[in-house]
């Protein structure tokens, strides 16, 4: 009984883990991969909007300086961040399922957001960033840990969402 009661503990811990919050990055020759994931006590409705509306950004996501452009499938957005204020991302919207997954990307690299529904009725929001190729080992030096700014994000939108949809019961 006390070893049912241990697994079941670790599992628990461990699935608990794996969506708390936060980040885990991957690192190999020609390629860095980041990735969280966070439960988020939301509709997918309120998250979506969330991560869809550019401007918004700024007032709820401490991660982000700002957004230019609309994040719809095929356009292009510029995009400031608080890891290098000085530089401009020029991304491009790659994928676009309404309320499912976005990527948006450069040449050097996507970010994949998701979202997922939970029989808890709560919503998995997962965010997973790949940069590489061939030249990555070059430049790879210059690129700032994206841990801390994932964790930020994450809980940036958890929290913004979640006030959201208590305001809304």
């Amino acid at each position: 009984m006390k070893i049912i009661i241990l697994i079941l503990t670790m599992m628990t811990v461990t699935n608990t883990f794996a969506q708390n919050g936060k980040a885990s990055t991957v690192k190999k020759t020609f390629s860095r991969q980041t990735s969280i994931s966070i439960d988020i006590k939301a509709s997918p409705v309120i998250i979506w909007s969330l991560l869809t509306n550019a401007s918004d950004y700024p007032r709820w996501n401490s991660t982000i300086v700002s957004i230019e452009g609309d994040i719809e499938m095929g356009k292009k957005i510029k995009l400031k961040s608080t890891l290098d204020e000085k530089r401009t991302f020029k991304l491009k919207i790659k994928d676009f399922k309404p309320e499912k997954s976005m990527i948006w990307g450069d040449g050097k690299g996507n970010r994949l957001f998701t979202l997922k529904e939970n029989s808890s009725g709560s919503i998995t929001f997962s965010m997973d960033e790949k940069i590489g190729g061939l030249m990555y080992p070059m430049y790879a030096k210059y690129i700032p840990p994206f841990d801390e700014a994932f964790e930020q994000f994450a809980a940036d939108l958890k929290k913004e969402a979640e006030l959201i949809q208590n305001t809304k019961n």
